[in-house]
């Protein structure tokens, strides 16, 4: 059973025929700037909340876990997301607070891997964006916290169906 299991998995479509090209040559040199063009071309693309992202964050002893998460913004700060500090992921940061995001955007082959270390951001800045969310009542959530991953590295990956997929790296900023 597990071989033809394992020969279905091979066998599932993995990108579409059409796959925009990308030539790191071309790449701006802040990352934010070339993470905003492929956002917005995945967006035209039809992507489905292309601001998603899978957040990887580890315990203590190392033991990863991921989710998935909206991001907020890009600034000087770093890349935004929020969390309660008494979710998982919040009190995974408060021990490593190291992590990673990962976008995937499927239908054009690509995706964005920025990984780095994580800081929590200002209790005023934290309420504003619990107060900005989607079906906001006005109340308060003091356990509320607006983080920010300050990269140490950023990956953009575009496949190529000769497997000959571009990676073009960004370092420490």
């Amino acid at each position: 059973m597990s071989e033809s299991f394992r020969q279905f998995l091979r066998a599932l479509p993995d990108f579409p025929d059409v796959l925009p090209d990308f030539d790191p040559a071309t790449a701006p040199e802040d990352p934010g700037e070339l993470f905003r063009q492929w956002l917005a071309e995945a967006l035209a693309a039809g992507v489905p909340q292309p601001n998603a992202c899978s957040l990887a964050t580890a315990d203590a002893l190392g033991r990863p876990s991921s989710r998935m998460l909206i991001l907020k913004d890009i600034d000087d700060d770093g890349w935004h997301f929020a969390t309660s500090r008494q979710s998982r992921k919040g009190r995974e940061l408060a021990e490593n607070p190291s992590a990673a995001l990962n976008f995937f955007w499927q239908q054009q082959g690509r995706q964005v891997r920025v990984a780095g270390q994580v800081v929590a951001l200002s209790a005023e800045a934290s309420a504003a964006d619990w107060h900005d969310r989607p079906g906001a009542d006005g109340s308060e959530n003091p356990s509320w916290q607006l983080y920010a991953l300050r990269p140490r590295e950023l990956e953009f990956w575009q496949a190529r169906h000769d497997r000959r997929h571009i990676r073009h790296r960004y370092g420490a900023r």
